[in-house]
């Protein structure tokens, strides 16, 4: 008895180190993977002299907001915020309405062709037609200059759709059985059961869908010339490569910020929005998928 307990006390003992390291490798790998994105916004709130010294770190220095008001002045970064939260709404809406309906009916074993259909989707993970045959495909739907050639292209990713499929194959078949007895649809089925229990999946994956139409810019470089078209990342990514700041200086009465200054100013701009939506859908993340259901 004394050897059970004292077995106990070491595994114990154990599982709390284990924690404790667990926790310190955790954090540490959270501030490294945190303080880039710290520098940056102490750059765009240092001072002229501060960064062309090189003293700026993760604290600002000389406080100043001359960076941010030249990015809040300007009506084009302005437009390609409001283009791009537009756009990626529409994208991952669409995204998500075709990741469903495609991965729902997977789920069903009777489903005449379903290895062939699996087979084909796992099929595109591995190779794609590469991009100048996506490019002339865009070319012709005629889709070029168009927020379409923004959104209908990657509206469904395959890995995400083995993701739903697998978690709605994983919700007891009992569920959707009972409803089927008492007359409901498979559509009706889908709205009333299988959706609602899959919350935490749905959320999950409409945030990749976002946050990943939202930093994507190769195919807006590609498909898109009319610059009342460009999303925010196309604006930010001419203006790190090609330092396209001087129209955003104007009007500025005070001293120009450095091009760093206005760069990081442009980053944050381009970032805190998507942030945002990471809380709103946090308690998802979190929530059981079975919460309140009962197998029979």
């Amino acid at each position: 008895m004394t050897s059970s307990n004292y077995s106990g006390v070491r595994v114990n003992r154990s599982d709390k180190w284990l924690d404790i390291v667990l926790i310190f490798v955790v954090s540490i790998a959270s501030l490294l993977c945190l303080a880039p994105m710290v520098h940056i916004l102490a750059l765009s709130l240092s001072g002229n002299s501060a960064i062309m010294a090189g003293k700026v770190t993760l604290i600002p220095l000389d406080i100043d907001l001359t960076a941010y008001k030249a990015v809040f002045g300007n009506a084009q970064m302005i437009r390609s915020l409001g283009f791009t939260i537009g756009m990626v709404s529409l994208f991952t809406v669409i995204a998500m309405t075709m990741t469903v309906m495609a991965a729902y009916p997977l789920t069903k074993k009777n489903l005449r062709g379903r290895d062939f259909f699996l087979f084909v989707i796992v099929v595109t993970m591995f190779f794609s037609g590469g991009m100048i045959p996506e490019y002339l495909n865009v070319k012709n739907l005629d889709l070029l200059d168009s927020v379409w050639a923004l959104v209908l292209p990657g509206a469904i990713n395959a890995f995400y759709l083995l993701i739903v499929k697998t978690f709605f194959s994983s919700i007891p078949s009992e569920l959707e059985e009972s409803a089927r007895m008492d007359g409901a649809s498979q559509f009706r089925v889908l709205l009333s059961i299988i959706l609602p229990l899959s919350l935490p999946v749905l959320a999950t994956i409409s945030l990749f869908y976002a946050v990943g139409r939202w930093n994507g810019f190769m195919d807006a470089l590609l498909y898109i010339t009319n610059s009342n078209l460009y999303p925010l990342q196309l604006r930010l990514y001419e203006m790190v490569m090609n330092s396209q700041v001087n129209s955003m200086l104007e009007g500025i009465g005070t001293i120009a910020p450095v091009p760093e200054s206005l760069k990081a100013a442009s980053i944050m701009f381009a970032t805190i929005p998507i942030l945002l939506v990471y809380p709103w859908l946090q308690r998802y993340f979190v929530s059981g998928m079975m919460i309140g259901a009962v197998k029979g």
